[in-house]
């Protein structure tokens, strides 16, 4: 293996990549554009589980001491009151689940309306008739609580917005542009040159890997000044993980790239692995209560495993060791990818 030939495809891609100023800047604006939205939507100290529709009212807007319901239903947390002028316009919200629950303002007897393919509305609607409850009417239970401070939305998606970035990045900026390139016949130009496969593969994977991570640290930067997370374990054992994971779907990108010789196919066949993997490895939401062999399922694809040891070092102060098992299927894959894509190359068509 030549360095110098090495070095010369990496510093040709990473110039390629630094010039193209659309894509340069748009893989540090996606990320923080999702972080600053959620951050808006989901990061406040306020939130609100449960919409209540409210009739008759002059406004959306509604004042909670000024409707004449059960005070013990106004009393309750979580639960956001929306104003409607009569009863169509909050049935029409109600059958859409724009909103959980339709109360009539008024006294006695108290008039409302639930949907029943509504969950939420099903249990605003039990959190209802016990507010009717008469206060003298005690029950027999006793209330503990849990001491710590409360992870907020924003602190755990952050994690999974940085790796879907890195995803993307790294299965489109490998394996579309190196099917891109062999259409195009610069791999067939670049066969008759001393320069080996072994050696063009590294480059793109190195190159890759560099960019990943500078975008990585950029963004996070920028995000903590803004949000302030909050890192319980070592920013070095994080930083670990994410670029254990940048090599696995790096290697994974060489795999797609390996053969493929047309855009449109490559395109759907990286839609076909980015989606999934996207959705099932807990990007967005917790897989927490969902089937067993779904959550088996998602444990084939590395951004699962990548975050689920993000996640402990972030919230739960995990140390390498704790993570070890994910460690070692990051690695594994790796070097399964590797392999594979590398035994798959070829410069032709």
């Amino acid at each position: 293996m030549s360095l110098k030939r090495l070095w010369s495809i990496l510093k040709a891609r990473n110039l390629e990549f630094f010039r193209d100023r659309s894509a340069f800047g748009w893989n540090f604006l996606f990320p923080f554009l999702l972080v600053a939205g959620l951050g808006i939507i989901f990061g406040g100290k306020s939130y609100t589980e449960y919409k209540i529709g409210v009739f008759p009212s002059e406004s959306e807007q509604v004042s909670i001491e000024e409707l004449d319901i059960p005070q013990g239903f106004k009393d309750m947390r979580y639960l956001k009151f929306i104003g409607f002028q009569n009863a169509g316009q909050g049935l029409e919200k109600l059958k859409h689940h724009r909103i959980d629950f339709l109360l009539k303002n008024g006294k006695e007897p108290h008039q409302y309306w639930v949907s029943d393919a509504s969950p939420k509305g099903y249990v605003v609607e039990k959190m209802f008739k016990a507010s009717l409850r008469p206060p003298e009417i005690d029950v027999n239970a006793e209330r503990k609580e849990i001491q710590g401070s409360a992870i907020r939305y924003i602190d755990w998606v952050f994690p999974g917005i940085l790796a879907m970035n890195m995803m993307f990045s790294a299965l489109w900026g490998v394996g579309y542009v190196v099917v891109r390139y062999r259409k195009n016949g610069v791999l067939k130009r670049l066969k008759v040159t001393p320069l080996t496969a072994f050696e063009y593969i590294t480059a793109q994977a190195i190159s890759r890997i560099f960019l990943l991570m500078f975008t990585l640290v950029i963004v996070w930067a920028g995000c903590d000044l803004i949000f302030d997370f909050e890192v319980q374990g070592s920013y070095v054992d994080l930083f670990v993980i994410f670029f254990l994971g940048s090599l696995s779907l790096t290697a994974l990108g060489l795999v797609l790239a390996s053969r493929g010789t047309s855009e449109e196919f490559t395109t759907g066949i990286l839609n076909f692995i980015s989606w999934p993997m996207m959705f099932l490895s807990e990007v967005w939401f917790s897989l927490e209560g969902a089937p067993g062999w779904v959550k088996s399922f998602s444990k084939i694809f590395p951004l699962t495993h990548m975050l689920t040891a993000a996640r402990n070092i972030m919230h739960d102060g995990a140390g390498m060791i704790d993570v070890g098992p994910q460690i070692m299927i990051l690695s594994l894959m790796t070097l399964g990818f590797l392999a594979l894509g590398a035994a798959l190359f070829s410069w032709n068509k």
